[in-house]
C-alpha cells in the first residue's frame, strides 16, 4: 500500500506477515508492555527480544547504542517509562523528564541508526491541555498549558512524540506514535498509596469485604466522568497500528465511553462482592469534570475496543486475587 510522503506517511510494511520477526518491546513488565507481549505470543510471534531493567538500563546512551548493535530487532514497541500519581509527580518532577527524556532519546536513535523498520512510542492522554476540548482530538496537542500536576511527565512524552515526527519528516523513518486513555487490567499498580482511581478502589473494596466492614468512604461526589480502556485493548490497538497506521500524527486509543466515577465504584463494588454500604465524602476534591479522548481517526481506521468494563473488572479482579499478596 502505497502512502503520499508529503503528510508524512510513508508506503506501509507488513507487521502480520512473519512470525519470525525480531520484535523488541521495551518496558515488558510493565501493565502495557506485558499485555503487548501477551498478545505478540498469542499471534504466534516467536522472536520478542525482551529485556528488564537491570539486563539494560534504557538511560544509559552507551548501554542502549549497544543493545541496538548487536541485536538488531526489526520492529521495536516502546512502552518504558517512569510512571507516577500526582504525589510523585509533585515531588520528583527532575525524574520524571529526565528519566523519560533520556528513554525516549535513546531508545528512538538508536533504532533508527541500527536499521529498526518500525517503532512505535506511547504517550499518554496527559500531554494534552488541562482544558482541552471534550472529547479531546489529537489536535490539541500545544494549543494551551498543561495540567500543572504532571507537566514533568507530559513535556517528555510531548519531546517523544516530535522525535518520532522528526525523524520521520528528516530520514522518511516509520516510527508512529499513540496516546492511550486511562488503562486498567493485569499486572496494574494496586498500591495502596499510589495507585490509580480504579485499582485503588478496587484493593479497597476487597479488603473491606475480606474484614467485613460495613462502609467505604470515597472521595468527592462521584460525579466526575472518566474513559477507561482494559490494557489487553490496548495491545490489540497497538498491533493493529504496527500493522495498519504510518502516519506523522499521534493516535488517540480510548474506549469512547464515559463512566462516572459513581458508576465506577458500583461496579467495582459489584464484582469484588463487597456487601456493606458505599458513602461518599463530598468535602473531597473531584479532580477534573470529564476527561474523555476523541479516537474518531483510530476508529476509521478500522479498531474499535472489545472489552467492555464490567468484563475487564471481573477479568482484573480474578488476576488481583492470584497475584497481589493478600
Amino acid at each position: 500500500m502505497e502512502e503520499d510522503t508529503s503528510n508524512g506517511k510513508i508506503p506501509l510494511c507488513s507487521f502480520l506477515t512473519d512470525k519470525t520477526s525480531k520484535i523488541c518491546v521495551l518496558g515488558h513488565r510493565g501493565l502495557v508492555g506485558s499485555a503487548i507481549v501477551r498478545k505478540l505470543q498469542h499471534l504466534g510471534f516467536t522472536n520478542l527480544l525482551l529485556r528488564t531493567h537491570c539486563e539494560l538500563d534504557l538511560t544509559r546512551q552507551n548501554d542502549v547504542e549497544s543493545f541496538f548493535a548487536a541485536e538488531k530487532p526489526r520492529f521495536v514497541i516502546l512502552a518504558a517509562a517512569k510512571v507516577g500519581g500526582i504525589h510523585a509527580n509533585s515531588n520528583y518532577p527532575a525524574d520524571f523528564i529526565a528519566i523519560n527524556l533520556q528513554i525516549q532519546t535513546n531508545v528512538i536513535d538508536s533504532s533508527y541508526r541500527h536499521g529498526v523498520q518500525k517503532l512505535l512510542f506511547l504517550g499518554s492522554s496527559c500531554i494534552y491541555p488541562k482544558l482541552a476540548p471534550q472529547p479531546i482530538p489529537e489536535d490539541a496537542l500545544l494549543t494551551s498549558p498543561l495540567e500543572p500536576t504532571n507537566e514533568w511527565y507530559a513535556v517528555a512524552k510531548i519531546a517523544g512524540i516530535k522525535m518520532c515526527q522528526a525523524y520521520r519528516i528528516q530520514y522518511g523513518w516509520d516510527a508512529i506514535s499513540a496516546m492511550p486513555t486511562n488503562l486498567y487490567g493485569p499486572n496494574d499498580n494496586f498500591h495502596p498509596e499510589n495507585s490509580h482511581v480504579l485499582p485503588a478502589l478496587m484493593r479497597r473494596f476487597h479488603e473491606a469485604k475480606v474484614k467485613k466492614a460495613k462502609e467505604v468512604v470515597v472521595w468527592g461526589t462521584g460525579s466526575p466522568l472518566r474513559e477507561f480502556l482494559h490494557v489487553d485493548d490496548l495491545a490489540d490497538a497497538a498491533i493493529f497500528l504496527m500493522e495498519s497506521y504510518s502516519g506523522l500524527g499521534q493516535l488517540n486509543v480510548g474506549s469512547g465511553k464515559e463512566v462516572s466515577i459513581k458508576e465506577l465504584a458500583e461496579l467495582v463494588k459489584d464484582v469484588v462482592g463487597f456487601e456493606g454500604e458505599l458513602v461518599w465524602d463530598p468535602s473531597k476534591p473531584d479532580g477534573t469534570p470529564r476527561k474523555l479522548m476523541d479516537c474518531s481517526n483510530l476508529a476509521e481506521l478500522g479498531w474499535s475496543p472489545k472489552i467492555s468494563l464490567k468484563d475487564g473488572l471481573a477479568d482484573t479482579y480474578k488476576w488481583y486475587l492470584e497475584n497481589v499478596k493478600q
